[in-house]
């Protein structure tokens, strides 16, 4: 069960504040987003810039992190940089999606100052990202980029075990929707394909209870969501 930028129903998406509310109401992995603030510093955040969540139309890689900080995101948040994070929180497990390629650097140093490397899993849509951040942090996990789950969907699809293996060689997870490129993922047979390939599925973002039950029942080992405290209530039913 992964906390989708915390219990952001609770407080503002990926701050400190979200991910300790996740963690309250039973979450144990947390899913979060990294970007890099004008000074190098691996500042989590979902965007590439404050619209959404701040009302200002300018970019996170545009202000220096000692900026960023003085922003109000509501309940008495700001952004958080990402070893503030892992330090805070340091029995947790975390999922970090790297947004940009100016994270990468970041996010490697944050990992390894807080000596996290058994903790985290990283992930991006961008191979090119995910390569470089496991050059920089050897032993540490991580999940199918766009491309190669690309691969590996379409030749599960066509019965082609082989390709499906080559295509996820070296990863622990594919973190999916449940559907992509027109095609159903979350079937049975898919999903033992997958497992075949020696893969876990986590599929994103599920927030109706019923269905997070019907994922499990069809074997997906982890839900990514916005509401951690419902997935608790599922998870312990099923147990």
């Amino acid at each position: 069960m992964f906390a989708h930028r915390g219990l952001a129903v609770e407080a503002p998406e990926n701050t400190m504040l979200a991910f300790a509310k996740a963690l309250a109401v039973g979450a144990t992995y947390i899913e979060t987003d990294v970007h890099a603030s004008l000074d190098g510093i691996a500042v989590i955040a979902h965007d590439p810039d404050l619209s959404r969540i701040a009302g200002r139309d300018v970019r996170v890689d545009a202000l220096p992190f000692a900026e960023l900080r003085k922003i109000d995101l509501g309940d008495g948040q700001s952004f958080c940089s990402l070893a503030e994070a892992l330090d805070a929180f340091p029995d947790t497990r975390f999922n970090i999606d790297v947004k940009s390629a100016a994270a990468v650097g970041p996010t490697i140093a944050a990992v390894i100052a807080a000596r996290a490397s058994r903790r985290v899993l990283v992930s991006s849509f961008s191979e090119s990202r995910r390569r470089a951040a496991l050059r920089g942090l050897p032993g540490v996990v991580s999940s199918a980029s766009a491309p190669r789950f690309a691969i590996a969907l379409l030749a599960g699809k066509l019965g082609l075990s082989p390709v499906v293996r080559r295509a996820l060689r070296g990863l622990v997870a594919v973190q999916v929707p449940e559907r992509a490129l027109g095609l159903r993922i979350t079937t049975a047979r898919m999903i033992r394909r997958l497992h075949a390939a020696g893969v876990e599925v986590h599929v994103w973002t599920v927030n109706d209870p019923l269905r997070m039950a019907e994922l499990l029942e069809l074997g997906v080992d982890g839900i990514v969501t916005d509401r951690a405290d419902l997935a608790v209530s599922v998870v312990s039913a099923r147990a």
